[in-house]
């Protein structure tokens, strides 16, 4: 960087230090007149598809496991049992888009798989959000996947049900009230101060969002008799397309048209970024420096994931590859340094 560039960038950023700062708005949704939209999945809520015979069907999707469980360590034999952090499945899509600002805040859709049947469970109080490194598709796996975790952090519930920006929590509301799950909700949340993901533009990421619930020890989350939470990540809604993410030949393939579904009047495009969303083991444990807000999250990927009719549409969906519901908020310019500035301030502080 020059050094006229640097001066000057150093007085814009002075400049928007003020202004980020003095901002008092202050939103359940991402931040009115703050918040740029970057990449955008929207969530399959009562699509209407025609069929080639002219008939009309509605699908609201549906929902796969993405939560872990607390679990708990003995240090001695017979003495306490101790927390130790959480394990379970995991959900994650990969994205990519033409920004080099941060994202700051994360919009998702999803619902508890076994409300229906213990509508007394309650909800979720925290999420894990991971931004990760993309593993390409090899000849072994078939797949790409998520690789090494980039940046996470815990989010938890906001008890007024109103965001702040940098703080670190998630508002849930009602989406839809149907779907073969139950209802779906909405998910907002803004990452902590000095913990956005800064990323490259045209580049491939992960991201994960796990619900991490608390149980009793003793507690085998595992048994369908369990009385737990089981919280799921609801698929995309593929009839629209994303002008937001990357293409090729930036990123090949990117966004795309996968295929076709047959339909009276002209078939109807299936839209895809990239590659199949997977599933799998996840472990988050608190880490050294940040605890369970910055925990280290280790994970065992098992499998690609594709669309399930008759939920997600007709019979030949279950062919594709299965996008998750999901979108991505970033800052203008020279808001992204603003939030620069603020975050290392905010990592030095807490190192002290």
């Amino acid at each position: 960087m020059t050094r006229q560039r640097f001066i000057s960038r150093l007085g814009i950023l002075t400049a928007s230090v003020f202004a980020f700062t003095t901002v008092s708005t202050t939103s359940a949704d991402p931040l009115p007149g703050r918040d740029i939209l970057k990449f955008s999945q929207r969530p399959m809520l009562a699509t209407t598809l025609v069929g080639p015979d002219g008939q009309t069907e509605v699908f609201n999707g549906h929902d796969e496991l993405s939560t872990a469980w607390s679990f708990y360590n003995q240090q001695i034999p017979g003495g306490p049992l101790d927390f130790a952090g959480y394990r379970g499945e995991f959900m994650a899509d990969d994205f990519a888009d033409k920004f080099a600002s941060p994202v700051v805040h994360v919009k998702w859709w999803g619902s508890y798989l076994n409300q229906l049947t213990n509508p007394g469970l309650g909800g979720v109080d925290k999420f894990l959000i991971s931004f990760e490194s993309d593993i390409p598709a090899d000849p072994l796996t078939g797949f790409s996947r998520p690789g090494e975790p980039l940046l996470n952090q815990v989010v938890r519930l906001d008890p007024d049900g109103v965001l702040t920006p940098g703080e670190g929590t998630f508002t849930e509301i009602i989406a839809h009230p149907v779907s073969v799950d139950g209802p779906i909700y909405e998910y907002n949340a803004e990452l902590h101060l000095g913990k956005e993901f800064f990323q490259e533009p045209d580049t491939v990421y992960w991201l994960k969002i796990v619900a991490l619930v608390d149980v009793e020890p003793g507690v085998d989350p595992n048994n369908p008799d369990a009385n737990v939470i089981r919280w799921g990540w609801h698929n995309r809604d593929y009839t629209i397309m994303d002008p937001l993410a990357s293409t090729p030949p930036a990123v090949f393939p990117g966004e795309h048209i996968q295929g076709f579904l047959p339909a009276a009047g002209g078939d109807i495009p299936i839209w895809h970024f990239q590659d199949d969303s997977v599933n799998g083991f996840v472990q988050v444990t608190p880490s050294d420096m940040g605890g369970l807000q910055m925990p280290d999250v280790v994970q065992d990927v098992l499998g690609p994931q594709h669309y399930l009719p008759p939920w997600d549409g007709p019979s030949l969906i279950a062919q594709y590859s299965k996008d998750l519901a999901f979108e991505l908020y970033t800052v203008p310019e020279p808001a992204a340094m603003t939030l620069l500035c603020l975050g290392a301030l905010a990592i030095m502080s807490r190192r002290h």
